[in-house]
């Protein structure tokens, strides 16, 4: 694997992982277990029946996590400590047999990715708690779910493309949380002045 490739797959992968961990799991063991894709070695446990049982079930209590309001902000501060360390880990075992210090960038990068990505996802969604239909947050929440399985799948199949996409979702991802951060804090003030 080049560094671009292994670029793009870290970026990819680990965006995915900052929004759905599980579906990104889900889904690259399933595409190694049918063979569309080949992962490396340390990564091939993520087809192994037991590692495919418990990633569906818990992308299973997340899905549902997730169209809860309220439910899903909660579901999302503990994955603030899981989600993150975990894209950290898949890109670390992602790039194979190379020096440490590039595993070990690969790992920051991504873990740094994916919480960028988890703190924009956790940001519009606890925005989008203070309306009160329920149909933003559904749309919201299967939204994301596929645009963590479409860019798990790219991270492998496109990795080049799939590092554009990413860079482009980091920008949109940054302005998010910058506007959504400035809202917060006009709210706060509002209410403490009241």
């Amino acid at each position: 694997m080049n560094i671009l490739n292994a670029l793009g797959s870290v970026l990819g992968t680990g965006y995915s992982s900052g929004l759905n961990l599980y579906a990104t799991i889900l889904t690259l063991g399933l595409l190694q277990r049918f063979g569309f894709i080949h992962l490396s070695n340390s990564l091939q446990i993520l087809s192994h029946p037991l590692v495919l049982g418990i990633a569906a079930m818990l992308y299973f209590v997340e899905f549902f996590a997730d169209k809860v309001p309220y439910l899903d902000t909660v579901w999302d501060a503990i994955h603030t400590f899981i989600r993150p360390p975990a894209a950290a880990l898949l890109a670390y075992a992602s790039v194979g047999d190379v020096a440490p210090e590039w595993r070990w960038t690969a790992a920051l990068l991504a873990g740094g990715v994916a919480l960028t990505s988890h703190s924009a996802k956790a940001s519009t969604r606890a925005a989008v708690n203070t309306s009160l239909e329920p149909f933003s947050n559904w749309i919201l929440s299967f939204g994301e779910d596929l645009l963590a399985v479409w860019l798990t799948w790219m991270a492998r199949a496109h990795p080049l493309t799939t590092a554009i996409v990413v860079g482009a979702l980091l920008i949109l991802s940054a302005f998010l949380i910058f506007h959504l951060f400035r809202f917060a804090r006009r709210a706060f003030h509002r209410l403490s002045t009241a």
